[in-house]
């Protein structure tokens, strides 16, 4: 069995035990905080190690002899990478990756040249949230939007509203009302309860509907479901720090940026090196009456990304009061994100549930190319790659219905080279194809795995 050991029982560490342990693979958690490792060990089979994280002993107690991966997550970028050096030096564990935040770090790539710095993969949660922000602003009206093969297939989440065309009708009409744009509901959430669509299945207004499209049809799709949403133009971010000034220079390229950050030398170090475009205003963000004083509700979105989820909670309720057409709020607390979502807040984005889809792809086997988290990580969208042939494959020369898939599993769309084809039953999977597949239950994903899983053993 595989073993992997995790620095840091933090959220995305916690997050990632559960996940990995679900998976049924051999873990073990290290961090110096004993009551954060007393609550994983109750909730999950796994083993844990009190200590400091990058300290020898520490990792042989751990293990580090015997571990094929370390995944360094704590919350120090320094001892994240130290602990990548022992681990290499020491212990030769094969493959390590850390979380670092630093920008300084990421744009210094000779740091972790083969002979430098032995990291074989980075993780920035500044970076992969503002990616996910960035696609929720381009595509208006969307609860999630996700990038499968290198972004020629899009999966996009979101809620059917009284008046859409397909509201009230079946599925099947929606090949009817847009001919000539290939699409598929890959999964439909109806007051929490997964329902596995086909044509006949209706559509109700608060459904989340997650469809599968390529990207320039998404807009297209939406329509069909929702009342189309004006492009937005003018974004207002509340919270200046790493992933604020992060989301702030990205959007400044194509929108009207105004950043609220309450710190006041934070404050002139924003306005002195973000674009000059960026408008920085000093306040606090869940002020009702500074909210009052800038004209909150002339903007078109506002995200609250400071790192008080109670702040973000706050001034997202506030901004929506005002008027704001779209509110997104960063959420680091799960509970949190689940009281939330589909209330007064538009969007609760969860940093560690969006990481984690990063980490799930690089640990696990089957051809596994990339892993989104979907629902607070009750399910999951895969992109994972067709490898083997009729003879040792269970899927290689099959037609979709004839491959045996567990239930609540649903193939989106097969990218064949430059080709994204909407699959039907009778679609035939070949070898080196792309299959992007929804599951609806994440404790299935180890039986999927193990189906895409090429083995002498099968005939």
């Amino acid at each position: 069995m595989k073993h992997i050991i995790i620095l840091g029982a933090g959220q995305v560490g916690q997050s990632l035990a559960e996940a990995l342990s679900a998976d049924g693979i051999d873990i073990t958690v290290v961090d110096y905080r004993a009551e954060m490792l007393a609550e994983l060990e109750d909730r999950f089979d796994i083993k844990t190690v009190h200590g400091f994280a990058a300290h020898p002993s520490v990792l042989e107690a751990a293990g580090a002899q015997d571990a094929s991966m370390l995944i360094a997550v704590t919350n120090s970028d320094e001892t994240n990478m130290v602990a990548c050096q022992v681990a290499s030096t020491l212990f030769n564990i094969e493959t390590k990756i850390a979380r670092v935040r630093a920008r300084d770090y990421h744009e210094t790539p000779a740091l972790f040249a083969q002979d430098a710095m032995p990291v074989d993969m980075l993780i920035s949660p500044e970076a992969i949230v503002t990616s996910h922000i960035q696609r929720l602003i381009e595509h208006p009206g969307s609860l999630q939007v996700l990038e499968f093969a290198e972004g020629r297939v899009s999966l996009v989440g979101v809620r059917a509203y009284y008046g859409g065309p397909l509201v009230g009708h079946e599925l099947k009409n929606l090949q009817n009302d847009m001919p000539g744009i290939q699409t598929r509901v890959a999964a439909i959430f109806r007051k929490d309860r997964s329902i596995q669509p086909d044509g006949s299945t209706v559509i109700e207004a608060d459904d989340e509907v997650f469809f599968v499209a390529a990207k320039k049809n998404i807009r297209a799709v939406t329509s069909e479901l929702r009342k189309l949403e004006k492009p937005y133009k003018r974004i207002m971010v509340a919270g200046g720090g790493n992933i604020g000034e992060r989301l702030a220079e990205t959007l400044s390229k194509r929108y009207r940026v105004k950043v609220i950050e309450r710190d006041s030398e934070r404050a002139d170090h924003l306005a002195r090196t973000l674009p000059s475009n960026v408008l920085v205003l000093h306040g606090d963000s869940s002020d009702d009456r500074f909210l009052e004083s800038i004209n909150v509700e002339h903007s078109d979105v506002f995200c609250a990304v400071t790192n008080d989820d109670q702040a973000n909670i706050f001034a997202g309720m506030l901004a929506k009061r005002w008027g704001v057409r779209k509110v997104m709020s960063l959420i680091n607390r799960p509970s949190y994100v689940d009281l939330l979502q589909s209330g007064t807040i538009d969007v609760a984005i969860s940093p560690q549930q969006a990481t984690i889809g990063a980490l799930l792809a690089r640990v696990r086997e089957g051809g596994t190319a990339t892993v989104h988290a979907l629902r607070r990580g009750a399910a999951e969208a895969i992109e994972t790659v067709v490898n083997g042939d009729a003879r040792t494959s269970q899927v290689v020369s099959r037609r979709i219905d004839e491959i045996d898939f567990p239930e609540g599993t649903r193939v989106g769309a097969v990218v064949r080279g430059e080709e994204v084809i909407i699959p039907h039953r009778d679609t035939v999977i070949e070898a080196g194809d792309h299959v992007i597949l929804f599951v609806t239950d994440r404790r299935k994903v180890k039986q999927v795995q193990r189906l895409f899983q090429p083995t002498a053993l099968f005939f």
